[in-house]
């Protein structure tokens, strides 16, 4: 009678798992395709604003400390100046969104809330006069959240994506300096540090084990 319950119970057990790890896959799979169909919204207003020959920038760009020019805040990631610029942002896009997706099962939304409104409201207040657009704030803060969050969480997962992205993209850390022309490193550098405060504001939770007696401090 003992065995049977416990055969029993194993099974209980393993059929929850299972409905779990589908259900863990499902919302990976719409996580994915939510990253994947931001990407094209962003070629596709690209290629809108090309034909209007660019007058988007002016109209929803984010421009410091101009009452108008407060709704870049949230327009900010869309708009870019070139093909080539957002073409260096893709990549990056697609590599730390997949890290996000992959990694994070819950509360995608508010912490991409607090990287565009944080990131962008600090740009709106202390950014250079000038129109800010790109995605580079969003990349920007993607990096912070998944660095922070690797240290934060000390799983195996999370500190072997913050590995990938250290290895990938360390290099675009130079970015948050000034120096370059027509380059808003402010929206790097704030977008950098919201992605980091995301990681200690929002509660995310990750499927994977601590490592134990670790001391990142």
């Amino acid at each position: 009678m003992q065995r049977a319950k416990a055969v029993e119970g194993a099974v209980g057990t393993s059929t929850v798992a299972n409905m779990m790890n589908r259900d863990h896959m499902r919302a990976f799979f719409r996580r994915t395709a939510a990253l994947v169909s931001f990407v094209a919204l962003l070629w596709a207003v690209h290629l809108l604003n090309w034909t209007i020959g660019y007058g988007l920038n002016p109209a929803f760009g984010l421009i410091p400390r101009h009452v108008s020019g407060l709704d870049g805040v949230i327009a900010m990631p869309l708009l870019h100046g070139s093909f080539a610029h957002l073409m260096a942002n893709t990549p990056p896009l697609l590599v730390m969104g997949g890290l996000l997706v992959a990694t994070t099962t819950r509360a995608l939304l508010p912490v991409n809330a607090v990287v565009i409104g944080l990131g962008g409201g600090f740009v709106w207040l202390f950014g250079s006069s000038a129109i800010h657009i790109g995605a580079s704030g969003l990349v920007f803060g993607w990096f912070g959240f998944l660095v922070a969050r690797g240290l934060v969480d000390r799983s195996l997962i999370t500190l072997g994506a913050t590995l990938v992205v250290g290895l990938l993209y360390g290099s675009i850390l130079w970015g948050v300096l000034p120096g370059q022309p027509g380059v808003s490193w402010e929206a790097h550098l704030f977008g950098a540090l919201a992605g980091a405060a995301a990681a200690l504001l929002v509660q995310t939770h990750v499927h994977a084990p601590r490592l134990g007696g670790v001391d990142l401090d």
